[in-house]
């Protein structure tokens, strides 16, 4: 340290004699020649210093530079050495590392391979069971499709659901299958509802006649056309369902309502809810079939409405006639009874009667027996022998009883 600060106090000193010189001059104003003697004096000075001064710093930084290089020396072999052992450790636990992950990555690999092997096998094997169902369905609609081309197979299909709806919901009695409900007419309905008659005649009845229809050509093209999007294929195909429809529901009026011996109109049961909703959806046509052709139209989830609705009626009814049976019962029961009270209060005098004779006889037995006391008494058997009846079976405590009682008396 001291080394190096010394060729800086030189030069401090140097440039203090310089001014000191400088003022001096100035001061004194002497001679040019010893000013410059002084002057080459303290050029030569400060060159000598100058030299010094550069030959100790060059020494100094010579010496700076071997101990620096010493240093980075010293300090590169403990990075080198430090570095290596962290590149060593780093390989050691990486490698650590490397085989904890290989373990885990193998025992988690195998294990979601082996669930997603048995969940893709389950996914497969159900996929070949729907498949199967699949086609099993397939075989079933195209059976189905078979069915429905043929109009009369087509027509007993929707009769035979018809039915099974009816017998869901109503009693036998309460319906019949293929009735004449028109007198003189040939027609028979699939299906009719006996509605009872007038009130004065019970056993009077009314039809109301439900026939099934099923226009499957027009409904089949009016979804094609809609599929495909033909507004003019829709409309035809439209106009010709509705058609068909109006020729069903004028044919159904002309053979199935005739008041009174029929309801003032009949239904038809359309069998599916698509056809329905098709029917529904134009406007105004259920009203035209309802007040022109006397034609109600259901599909099946509306007949069960129309059905359910008649089965309280039916009830109600019901319950109207037992309701007079169990009055008129009631009306009965109350004569009988008065009959009852009659015969009752004649029993009563009757058994009056009887108790007074008895309570008279009780005082002429009383009557007889002091009379008879005076006499001595038989034993039963002889009794029994000269009266001529039967031995009385009496123990012998009560036959003493008896000769006792004679005695006493």
């Amino acid at each position: 340290m001291t080394a190096e600060v010394l060729p800086w106090l030189i030069l401090a000193a140097i440039a203090i004699a310089t001014a000191l010189l400088l003022a001096a001059v100035r001061k004194s104003r002497g001679s040019a020649v010893d000013v410059r003697a002084e002057i080459r004096s303290g050029r030569e000075e400060a060159r000598s210093a100058g030299k010094e001064l550069r030959e100790e710093v060059s020494h100094n930084l010579k010496a700076a530079a071997d101990s620096l290089n010493d240093a980075m020396e010293r300090v590169r072999l403990t990075l080198d050495s430090r570095v290596k052992e962290l590149q060593d450790g780093n390989e050691r636990k990486l490698d650590e590392m490397r085989k904890t992950v290989d373990e885990k990555l193998d025992a988690t690999l195998e294990k979601r391979l082996g669930e997603s092997f048995k969940f893709v096998g389950d996914r497969l094997e159900a996929v070949h069971k729907g498949l199967g169902e699949m086609q099993a369905l397939a075989a079933g609609v195209g059976d189905l499709k078979r069915v429905l081309s043929n109009v009369k197979v087509r027509g007993s299909w929707a009769e035979v659901v018809l039915g099974d709806i009816l017998a869901d919901i109503l009693a036998p009695g309460q319906y019949e299958k293929n009735v004449r409900v028109k007198a003189g007419s040939a027609e028979v309905v699939e299906y009719a509802i006996r509605l009872p008659g007038p009130r004065d005649d019970p056993d009077a009845h009314v039809w109301l006649a439900i026939d099934s229809k099923f226009p499957q050509e027009d409904y089949t093209r009016l979804q094609q056309a809609a599929e495909a999007g033909d507004p003019d294929g829709i409309q035809r195909a439209t106009e010709g369902l509705m058609r068909a429809v109006r020729v069903a529901a004028k044919d159904v009026r002309d053979k199935y309502v005739s008041p009174p011996e029929t309801t003032d109109f009949a239904i038809i049961y359309l069998a599916t809810e698509g056809l329905y909703a098709e029917v529904l959806r134009q406007p105004n046509a259920v009203i035209e079939l309802r007040q022109k052709y006397h034609v109600v139209v259901a599909g099946p989830a509306t007949i069960a409405a129309i059905l359910s609705s008649l089965r309280l009626g039916f009830q109600t009814l019901a319950i109207e006639q037992r309701s007079a049976e169990v009055w008129r019962l009631l009306g009965a029961v109350k004569t009988e009874f008065q009959k009852f009270g009659e015969v009752l209060a004649k029993v009563k005098r009757q058994l009056d009667a009887a108790s007074n004779t008895i309570r008279e006889t009780d005082v002429r037995t009383s009557a007889i027996r002091r009379k008879l006391n005076a006499i001595e008494g038989l034993s039963d058997a002889e009794a029994a022998r000269m009266l001529g009846a039967p031995p009385d079976h009496a123990s012998p405590d009560d036959g003493d009883a008896g000769r006792g009682a004679a005695a006493d008396g």
